[in-house]
């Protein structure tokens, strides 16, 4: 009898602890956690509201066994979630990085002072003003120059009346290149020489095509031999200084072909070559820059412009491609979702390869014929975080 006794005691025991197991299981399997509309990556034990945009914090049911998202067909029109079969196929790679469009500092034309003189006017008087190889730039007045001039006519007269004299030829000549090096041009020098020039005025015309960047006088201002006046930047060549990392110099050398795109004009790429590359980072922000000449004799670039530069144009031949936007990075890794079945998505982690700006190679995780979600992967993250309460990519292999 003391051992029935002691039989039924230890089976009711044991019963009551299955009891209380049974419900530990339960209570582990379904908890209640909280998380943000807005940021579902936020998980809290508690409510409260989002460290990142302070809304409240809403309840979603944690489960331990998550194998993916089941939704209807409704669910899936709302979604617009759609997927597409992969293959192997060819890929191109390209990396592109940005760039600038910059005056050709080679070809800047500065316009000095030849001799001290009065700025008697100013023919652009502001800058941005393009303006035509030979066109009048300013008028200067200087008491030297006419000194010059009379020397010359005098010189000039001398070898006229002396014809068998040598040394006035010989000063004559001394003084009309005089004159040309501060300014006169030969026909100038043939008009002083006819009696029809002979003034105290010279107008400067412009060395070349351009457009004007600076403007360093004013009209009635005096200056004095070798001042700056204006600086004309040629627009018929211009440089394109590209911005490189660290990660990417060993892509760039001297005299490697490279594809542009400028903004605004992306249908119309241009093809050129590496001329520079600098032999220093710029300043603390360990970007290296690369240069290149780009032709633009229509003036359709304008220094300022924006531009991206491919830098890498490599062939990959059967390999899987997916569109970039398909692909969910985060600091852990990468991950695309998965249709394995009619209403079923799981996630699957994949490795990157190769990228251009449309298509992107996966090197592993998926395989020929996997259905992948090429719209709404977002949106499918977002919601397994709040029917599943935890991150889409908590748990899995990275």
């Amino acid at each position: 009898m003391k051992r029935l006794i002691q039989i039924a005691f230890f089976t009711l025991m044991m019963m009551s602890t299955a009891c209380q197991q049974q419900k530990s299981s339960k209570k582990a399997q379904t908890t209640v956690k909280y998380t943000c509309p807005m940021h579902p990556q936020i998980i809290e034990d508690k409510p409260g509201n989002c460290p990142i945009c302070n809304m409240e914090l809403v309840p979603v049911k944690t489960q331990q066994k998550n194998t993916g998202l089941d939704l209807s067909d409704e669910q899936v029109l709302l979604g617009n979630i759609k997927t597409m079969k992969v293959g192997n196929g060819n890929f191109k790679n390209q990396q592109w990085v940005n760039a600038t469009l910059s005056f050709d500092a080679e070809k800047t034309a500065v316009i000095s002072s030849k001799f001290p003189g009065r700025i008697d006017q100013l023919y652009f008087k502001e800058t941005g003003v393009k303006v035509l190889k030979g066109q009048a730039l300013y008028r200067v007045y200087s008491e030297e120059l006419l000194s010059l001039e009379k020397d010359y006519l005098l010189n000039l007269k001398q070898s006229e009346a002396f014809p068998q004299d040598l040394i006035y030829q010989k000063l004559t000549k001394s003084a009309a290149q005089k004159l040309m090096l501060y300014g006169l041009s030969n026909p100038q020098i043939k008009a002083l020489k006819k009696g029809k020039f002979n003034e105290a005025y010279l107008t400067v015309y412009a060395p070349q095509s351009g457009l004007i960047s600076e403007i360093n006088i004013s009209e009635g201002q005096y200056v004095m031999e070798g001042t700056p006046i204006l600086k004309i930047e040629n627009l018929d060549q211009l440089w394109l200084e590209a911005d490189i990392y660290p990660s990417e110099t060993d892509e760039v050398s001297v005299g490697k072909n490279i594809l542009v795109k400028v903004n605004g004009f992306e249908n119309e790429p241009l093809k050129t070559r590496i001329d520079f590359i600098n032999p220093q980072y710029a300043g603390e922000s360990q970007i290296l820059k690369v240069r290149a000449t780009i032709s633009n004799p229509s003036f359709k670039f304008q220094p300022g412009m924006q531009a991206s530069v491919s830098l890498d144009d490599q062939k990959y031949q059967s390999v899987i491609t997916i569109p970039t936007n398909a692909v969910l990075r985060e600091e852990n890794g990468a991950m695309v979702w998965v249709k394995t079945k009619k209403g079923h998505y799981e996630m699957r982690m994949v490795k990157l390869g190769g990228e251009n700006d449309q298509s992107v190679v996966i090197e592993g995780g998926i395989k020929n014929g996997d259905e992948v979600v090429i719209s709404g992967a977002y949106l499918l993250s977002s919601e397994y975080t709040l029917k599943k309460g935890s991150d889409s990519m908590a748990g899995m292999n990275m």
